[in-house]
Order: C-alpha cells, then sequence, then structure tokens
C-alpha cells in the first residue's frame, strides 16, 4: 500500500515504542473502530501505514495477543478477538421465544438504550456518521422496495448499530452490538409480527426515517421521542400478532373437534 493512502492507523511517532502501536489499536478496539473478527492489513501494509518497523509491530502484535485482545492464525492474518460474546445462551433465547413478559423486558431494555443513543447521537454524530446513516436509511428503503425480508432484517440491524455507533459512547457501541445480534434469530426479529398491524413494514420504515431525520436534523429531543415510538410500535406489533396467533390455533382445534364428530 503507498505510504501516502488512506488508513484508519495513525503513524506512530515513538519508534522504539511498542506500546504505542499497541495503544493505538486498543483505543480502536475500545471505540468500536475495529469489532470482533476484523481482519487486521497484512503486516508490512500496516507497518507502513503507521510508520513503524515490522519487528516492532510484531512486539506489539505479540502483547495483544497475550492481553487476549487479537488473534493470530497462522496462514490466515491477525484478528480482533470476540471479546462481546453472546448476550444470551440459545438456551435462554428458547425461554424468551416461550415468555412473554421476558420478551417485553427485552423490549423495555432496549427502549431505554436506543432513546439513548438516538439523543447522543444527535449531539455527536459526525460528517461521517451522518452519511452511514443516510446510506443505511437508503438500504432500508431499497430492500423494502423489493420486499426482501433477508436484507430487510440486515439492513434494520446495520440501521440500529449505526445509531449507537453515531451516539460515541464506548459502551453502549459494545454491548447493544451484542443485543443486536439476538435480532437476526427468529425470537427477536420476526417480520410477521412485525407487519401485523399494517401489513406492509411501511409504518416501520417511515420510524426508521423519523429516527434518522431527528439525527441528522441535531434534534437529541426529538430523536430520543422517535426512538421511543418506534420500539412502542414493535411492542404493539407483536402483542397483535402473539392474539393473533392464539385465536388461529383455538380455531383450528375447533375446526378439528368439529371434524371428530364433536356434536357441538
Amino acid at each position: 500500500m503507498p505510504s501516502d493512502s488512506i488508513s484508519p492507523f495513525e503513524r506512530v511517532d515513538h519508534e522504539g515504542l511498542a506500546q504505542t502501536i499497541a495503544d493505538q489499536i486498543e483505543e480502536m478496539i475500545v471505540s468500536g473502530v475495529l469489532r470482533e473478527g476484523t481482519r487486521l492489513p497484512p503486516e508490512r501494509e500496516l507497518a507502513l501505514s503507521m510508520g513503524v518497523s515490522r519487528p516492532k509491530l510484531r512486539e506489539a502484535i505479540k502483547q495483544l495477543e497475550q492481553a487476549g485482545l487479537v488473534t493470530v492464525r497462522h496462514g490466515e492474518g491477525t484478528f480482533i478477538a470476540d471479546l462481546i460474546g453472546a448476550a444470551m445462551s440459545p438456551a435462554l433465547t428458547r425461554l424468551y421465544s416461550k415468555h412473554e413478559a421476558a420478551f417485553r423486558d427485552y423490549l423495555e431494555f432496549r427502549r431505554e438504550q436506543e432513546c439513548f443513543a438516538a439523543a447522543l447521537a444527535a449531539e455527536r454524530a459526525t460528517d461521517e456518521d451522518c452519511q452511514t446513516l443516510r446510506e443505511t436509511v437508503a438500504e432500508l428503503e431499497r430492500t423494502h422496495d423489493a420486499d426482501d425480508r433477508t436484507a430487510s432484517m440486515e439492513a434494520d440491524v446495520r440501521f440500529h448499530q449505526t445509531v449507537v455507533d453515531a451516539s460515541h459512547n464506548s459502551l453502549m457501541v459494545h454491548t447493544m452490538r451484542s443485543i443486536y445480534a439476538l435480532m437476526r434469530s427468529h425470537v427477536f426479529y420476526n417480520r410477521d409480527y412485525l407487519r401485523a398491524i399494517d401489513g406492509t413494514g411501511q409504518a416501520l420504515l417511515d420510524q426508521h426515517r423519523a429516527i434518522a431525520e431527528a439525527i441528522l436534523d441535531a434534534q437529541p429531543d426529538t430523536a430520543a421521542e422517535a426512538a421511543a415510538r418506534h420500539i412502542e410500535y414493535v411492542a404493539e406489533s407483536f402483542q397483535v400478532h402473539h392474539l393473533r396467533r392464539r385465536r388461529e390455533i383455538v380455531a383450528s382445534r375447533r375446526r378439528l373437534l368439529l371434524g371428530l364428530g364433536d356434536p357441538f
């Protein structure tokens, strides 16, 4: 990579200090720039972009590996370690699918965190954050128009993570990333219940737009209110879907009994 190429890594002034190299990578992990599973650039490229020697870089990587922050896979490269892990075990996730109160707790937690994140994002979002947010909304619109359910789910998760990233609160960035991983399960993201009210998903798209617009307009209170309305709508949709499924089960059982000669 040419020395004048754009790189997220800064040049290190103190060639003799491997710790300075390690400190920069640690800061990028804490801030969420380097995420779990991210592959670091090849050694030569990374050393060049940071302006350090390859032996010093190797020394720094060794320190990070010993600290459990990176994983070196011979023949593949150096990767950021899994530092957060799963928010819930598969067994606990299955419990959430069976107990409404637990699922409501999940939404209650998301409501408070996402309101806070949206307000912070409206105050702190950089030009780059705003551009990423616009691109994510455009992706939500494209997947909605195409009625691509899988792509819509991925765009939905990216939207919420983008808002949290724009909050520039490192603890929230890491915590919510683990929470949003749950949205990819059928328990925590189900297009049937999300469309239970309007049938089309248009309301969800409009809610995402409202959150984004408030952030882009730097309106913290409005952003928090829009985030709250979104989660409340999700909770209402879940309830409508759940009650509808109960009625369908009762009706199905009633017809089955009639078919078996139930006198009533």
